[in-house]
């Protein structure tokens, strides 16, 4: 077993299963998204960038543009949260809210198809 690989999946599961947590429940309803799991699914996408870093193979390239299409849109999400609560000065309408669930669930897909590159990547390792 070698530990790199086993918290560069750690990583990229956890980075996908908070991603999921927050999208999950209804779009515009702001008691169902908590701007703290929005905060570490932001925090953890930008650890799973960095460890991407430094593979230089083909698939390691497309597991760092997801990682990056993950975190600009969790940070987009993240800003869209903090212009409409705290300079908006209002608490957060349901239009906003589906705005940074939408933004979210972008981040979702890409955390998706970083997993199923881990898979694959996985199942085609020869001993």
């Amino acid at each position: 077993m070698n530990l790199e690989k086993v918290i560069f999946a750690f990583v990229i599961l956890l980075a996908a299963t908070l991603n999921f947590g927050f999208v999950y429940g209804d779009i515009d309803d702001p008691a169902h998204h908590d701007i703290w799991e929005l905060f570490a699914a932001v925090i953890v996408n930008l650890v799973a960038t960095v460890l991407k870093l430094g593979d230089r193979t083909q698939v390691g390239a497309v597991h760092l543009s997801t990682s990056l299409v993950a975190v600009l849109q969790l940070t987009a999400a993240a800003l869209v949260w903090f212009f409409a609560v705290y300079r908006g000065g209002q608490a957060i309408d349901p239009s906003r809210m589906a705005a940074i669930v939408s933004l979210s669930a972008g981040a979702l897909f890409a955390n998706v198809v970083s997993v199923a590159l881990m898979v694959a990547e996985t199942v085609m390792l020869r001993r």
